[in-house]
């Protein structure tokens, strides 16, 4: 081995345990704030803020209203987007800078300034939905558009949708066999990068719903931090290593391979 070579790889491991160090030495903190006992009882560990999470009332239903404003927010961001992008891409491509101009936008406008905007709308909501929390999910898919879209057009570039559809097309399949069963699966890492972006800014996501007055688990946490600062911090931990894990889990799930157009066509 010449020795820039193995200087490149001490490098790269330098710079490896400085990313670690980064990462983890707050968590670890976070951890070991969290389970310490009160101050009373100094030296002594604990699990009980973990616990709390779920014993209490207030905290266990702010926690079931994020996951499931998370997976609403996951499926109607890819209900709406996908098949868009799909179909803008392949029938109608002038109008690709239009869409493009319409995800991207949210992140010209301070959130602050979307909830001002949308705070009339929501008194409608409301009234037609109830005041559940989870009607959250329509602000929350505009916010993760910009983020979303760029992950899944990034897929779409790395394919060829326009040669895979007119195959698929040729064979006889509609266009929702090529949208579902041609062009998704092959865009797959992109949807999933998309939801668990979406996943973290949910779960973290605090204006929106704090100026709402919707109880979601930031709100909860935020407001159970005045008076019981251990299991604030436990909640936190908790929601970072869950999203850290999703993200890790997409590095591994990521497939080099392209879905064909094999045994698509419709009777």
């Amino acid at each position: 081995m010449t020795g820039a070579g193995r200087g490149f790889k001490i490098f790269r491991a330098v710079l490896m345990v400085v990313f670690a160090a980064y990462f983890f030495l707050p968590l670890v903190s976070m951890l070991n704030f969290a389970v310490q006992g009160k101050a009373s009882e100094k030296g002594s560990l604990t699990v009980q803020p973990f616990v709390n999470l779920w014993q209490d009332e207030d905290l266990r239903s702010a926690i079931i209203a994020s996951l499931l404003l998370a997976l609403f927010t996951v499926l109607l961001m890819v209900l709406l987007l996908v098949p868009t992008m799909i179909w803008v891409r392949l029938r109608v491509p002038e109008l690709s800078r239009v869409v493009e101009f319409l995800c991207l936008l949210p992140l010209t406008v301070p959130p602050l300034v979307i909830v001002v905007g949308i705070s009339n709308v929501y008194t409608w909501v409301n009234y037609l939905l109830g005041d559940s929390a989870l009607v959250l999910t329509f602000a929350y898919v505009v916010l993760v558009l910009p983020y979303s879209y760029r992950s899944i057009d990034s897929a779409l570039q790395a394919i060829d949708v326009t040669t895979l559809a007119e195959a698929a097309r040729s064979l006889g399949a509609g266009w929702t066999t090529v949208i579902t069963r041609i062009v998704m699966p092959n865009i797959i890492s992109g949807i999933l990068g998309a939801a668990f972006i979406a996943i973290a800014l949910v779960l973290g996501e605090y204006v929106f719903a704090s100026l709402l007055h919707y109880d979601t688990l930031p709100v909860r946490l935020a407001a159970i931090n005045k008076s019981d600062t251990s299991t604030a911090m436990a909640g936190a931990f908790a929601s970072i290593v869950l999203v850290s894990l999703l993200l890790l889990g997409l590095s591994f799930f990521n497939r080099n391979k392209t879905v064909g157009v094999e045994g698509v066509k419709e009777r």
